[in-house]
């Protein structure tokens, strides 16, 4: 099945783990050299980021792309950055999830709800978002739907708008569930080092 693969291989990666700043942190490095980075909330055992790199045809550590978590702000750690204040207008989409739902939101986008339309295309596996006045299209994969090889169901998807941003949620299936709550418990087995004053080694 699909979704034990996917477990077997988390399973199998290296894993290195440190506690900073009430956040968990686990790398992980894959036999085929692929590395995937995330945090948890220590209490709550809520994804805050998930991101990959990998390797490219020399060899050489790619940079790393953020799957789940808040995007860096635009020109952050570039001279001038306070020049590239119109960027601030531009829509933004983040992936933030919840305990039972993949959620992304889209800010900046200031158009009534009827506006929106959210569906899933089934042949692509992707989610489209558009505006009934063209002025935004955005289409997404479900990665985690994509690894676990699940459908996408339209009945899973929701969406809300308030104070700018447009809200996507969609459902969790049991088996991504079963497989996160399987996974919590062998993060629980992994070493962890603990760091107080922002030092970034694992033991």
């Amino acid at each position: 099945m699909a979704v034990t693969s996917w477990l077997e291989s988390l399973r199998a990666a290296e894993k290195t783990a440190l506690l900073q700043d009430g956040k968990r942190m686990v790398h992980y490095l894959f036999p085929d050299g692929k590395e995937m980075a995330e945090e948890y909330d220590e209490k709550t055992s809520e994804l805050l980021v998930r991101k990959w790199r990998v390797k490219n045809a020399l060899g050489a550590l790619g940079q790393w792309q953020l799957e789940v978590g808040e995007p860096a702000p635009s020109g952050a750690g570039s001279l001038g950055s306070e020049l590239i204040k119109e960027s601030n207008a531009n829509p933004i989409f983040m992936r933030k999830d919840t305990k039972t739902s993949f959620q992304w939101r889209i800010r900046n986008l200031p158009y009534p709800k009827d506006v929106y339309s959210v569906s899933v295309a089934q042949k692509e596996r992707c989610v489209i978002v558009r505006t009934t006045n063209k002025k935004y299209y955005k289409k997404f994969s479900i990665p985690d739907l994509d690894r676990h090889q699940l459908p996408l169901e339209d009945s899973a998807l929701s969406f809300a708008h308030a104070h700018c941003t447009l809200i996507i949620s969609y459902q969790k299936p049991k088996e991504v569930m079963v497989a996160e709550s399987e996974l919590q418990k062998e993060l629980k087995k992994v070493k962890t080092a603990h760091s107080s004053d922002g030092d970034c080694k694992t033991q």
